[in-house]
């Protein structure tokens, strides 16, 4: 089967027996500890994977205010060279949840039913689907 680019390399394609299995442990790696206490999640990936999607777009957004303010907040705290550190994790981290909340938002595609079908350009090479 195929999956677009993106799709998270330890879960399974859509399809495969375990593949919501796959998702799951997935997903439940990309969220915090607690929600593996909700068995309701592990019953519905569905409401796992859209938890998930809203958990780590609310991080992706919290980088961004955390980058932006980080300098001005720390300057009376930390010597320069660690506010550059931390400047540096967060240019680091931000791109790394972009890819994550673009996987996840995949998965989420993919535990509603909707299937992935690779289309070609015009110039015959394969093309990300919508």
């Amino acid at each position: 089967m195929y999956v677009p680019p993106g799709w998270p390399s330890e879960v399974l394609p859509p399809g495969n027996p375990d593949w919501e299995a796959s998702a799951v442990a997935w997903l439940l790696d990309a969220v915090p500890p607690d929600y593996r206490a909700y068995g309701v999640l592990r019953r519905h990936p569905l409401a796992l994977a859209r938890m998930a999607r809203h958990h780590v777009n609310a991080t992706v957004e919290a980088a961004r205010t955390g980058y932006r303010g980080a300098a001005v907040d720390l300057k009376e705290h930390l010597p320069p060279h660690a506010i550059e550190a931390v400047l540096e994790a967060y240019r680091r981290e931000g791109p790394r949840l972009v890819k994550l909340a673009a996987s996840i938002e995949l998965v989420e595609r993919a535990l509603r039913g909707e299937p992935f079908v690779a289309r070609m350009d015009t110039s015959g090479h394969r093309r990300t689907p919508r």
